[in-house]
């Protein structure tokens, strides 16, 4: 589903562009939340579904035969079924056939391998973050600021050969904790935080602010790209794990994205975080005087002022969670901006428009 939507969500964005140079450089075109330029969205690798987009994918493969390429099943998770491949012989098995058994072959998600990821102590990373979407129309995103990196137990290669290492080339904490150098105390994750602060170190300010920040484009985004097929129930919310991937380039790449992460914790860091995402999710979602409602009238005990602890309001200001993105600013912004062009149309006829207001608060580093 995000795939597929990410693809027609390109298509709109570029003919979005295409209108705006059209219309001239000093146009302003109606919805303030669309990219500003393509690379914005540029964060998916080439990414197919066997076997009904075999034929596609051939086409591709052959553009640049010498590239890798991993296999997901859709309906696994924890790595189970993920394998890399290098020649169109490994998947001969999803090739159009007119038999009755090629409806029932696994379908599976065929992505471009990122074979240049960058590298901590010579082993492979991917982020997981936690974003809780509350309203999908008008779209708003709070993230959470205590994800974490989970490292490969051994040194990367892109080597042909090491291909079927699993502790080479994934990430899953489920596949790792098999290998023999797996790390129980530190279950081979890093705080996004410790994380940041070493990325910092290394590569500088500006350039990590920069890439935190096209994380959270690529959350926004991605969130865009299926906002018209999901179901908008203001009684219903999804916490989503996000796993991203980071170039030696410093490009961050869109994984997956998983509904419902798994929360089990494998160490006692681990633990506390995930319990501390649960406790903030209910912090949002659920109102403050919900419990104190939900209570049925009863005279109230002297012997136990303990009660009242259950409809305390929750502390809002210890929460994890930041406001990632909220689209009804925007939209208000994009009307009251309309208004005042109304407004001035005929008064500033000399062409001096200044400085155009933007609900879209470009301020995306939360990850702090």
């Amino acid at each position: 589903l995000m795939v597929k939507n990410l693809k027609r969500y390109r298509k709109e964005v570029d003919r979005h562009l295409a209108d705006a140079a059209t219309a001239g450089s000093g146009a302003h075109t109606s919805g303030g939340s669309a990219p500003e330029d393509r690379s914005d969205i540029d964060f998916l690798p080439a990414t197919y579904l066997l076997p009904a987009d075999y034929s596609l994918f051939v086409e591709e493969f052959r553009k640049n035969p010498n590239a890798m390429w991993i296999m997901k099943p859709t309906a696994k998770a924890r790595g189970v079924g993920i394998f890399i491949i290098n020649k169109l012989t490994q998947i001969k098995k999803w090739a159009p056939k007119s038999t009755p058994q090629q409806a029932q072959r696994e379908a599976y998600v065929i992505s471009r391998y990122i074979d240049d990821p960058l590298l901590i102590g010579g082993k492979k990373f991917d982020l997981r973050i936690y974003a809780l979407v509350t309203s999908y129309r008008p779209l708003k995103v709070y993230v959470h600021r205590q994800g974490f990196a989970r490292f490969t137990t051994a040194k990367y290669t892109n080597d042909v050969t090491t291909i079927d290492n699993e502790y080479i080339h994934l990430t899953n904490v489920a596949i790792q904790k098999h290998s023999d150098d797996y790390n129980a105390n530190h279950g081979g994750k890093l705080s996004l935080r410790n994380l940041r602060l070493h990325l910092e170190a290394v590569y500088g300010l500006a350039a990590i602010d920069k890439l935190f920040e096209d994380i959270g484009w690529i959350i926004v985004h991605s969130l865009k790209a299926c906002q018209n097929v999901i179901i908008n129930d203001r009684h219903c919310f999804e916490c989503y794990g996000y796993d991203i991937m980071i170039d030696a380039k410093l490009k961050p790449w869109l994984i997956e994205v998983n509904a419902s992460p798994s929360l089990s914790a494998s160490t006692e860091s681990d633990r506390i975080m995930k319990l501390g995402i649960i406790s903030d999710v209910l912090d949002i979602v659920v109102p403050p005087d919900f419990l104190e409602q939900s209570r049925a009238p009863r005279a109230r005990s002297t012997e136990d002022d303990s009660s009242t602890a259950w409809t305390a309001e929750p502390t809002r200001e210890e929460s994890q969670f930041e406001l990632l993105y909220n689209e009804s600013t925007e939209i208000d912004a994009e009307r009251a901006r309309k208004d005042a062009g109304d407004t001035r149309g005929r008064l500033n006829s000399r062409g001096g428009s200044g400085k155009q207001g933007s609900g879209s608060q470009r301020t995306m580093n939360v990850f702090r």
